[in-house]
């Protein structure tokens, strides 16, 4: 399940003293899903420093007027793991925005195709800057999209 934004009442009064990964963690752990993880069928699977898989199918509801899965299904799942990949190495008090998100599309995608399966991992991760790779993988082994962001750290 993918984690929700943590509110004050469900989580700790320490939740801020938190590493990310410990507070992604926390909010994996609890079950909770935020409403675009419901919109976009997209599911956090795994999360350890500096790595998170995330997994979803892609269904009629993604669709494009052209027939296939829209190319912001693909940019969504791609820069939530991309971003949460970068919380997991965040210390205590930092905290995260992205500069730039680039996708690159390789194939089309189709309802009914089966699960897609992204992974993100980070690059480098300085004082000011993190970046962090990520592809996009189908069942049947074929990369659909490949991507990269930047973000600041705060």
């Amino acid at each position: 399940m993918m984690p929700s934004t943590p509110d004050k009442k469900s989580f700790p009064s320490e939740f801020s003293q938190m590493t990310g990964l410990e507070q992604m963690q926390l909010a994996f752990m609890s079950g909770n899903r935020p409403p675009i993880a419901e919109t976009m069928s997209i599911d956090l699977d795994s999360i350890e420093h500096g790595k998170v898989v995330f997994s979803g199918e892609p269904a009629e509801k993604h669709l494009n007027p052209i027939g296939s899965i829209h190319g912001g299904y693909a940019a969504t799942i791609l820069d939530s793991a991309l971003g949460c990949s970068i919380h997991t190495t965040l210390e205590p008090g930092e905290k995260y925005t992205t500069v730039d998100l680039n996708v690159k599309y390789v194939r089309g995608m189709k309802p009914g195709m089966g699960r897609v399966t992204c992974t993100a991992e980070v690059i480098h991760k300085g004082r000011k800057i993190a970046t962090a790779d990520a592809k996009l993988v189908g069942e049947d082994g074929k990369i659909y999209a490949h991507g990269n962001t930047t973000c600041i750290i705060l």
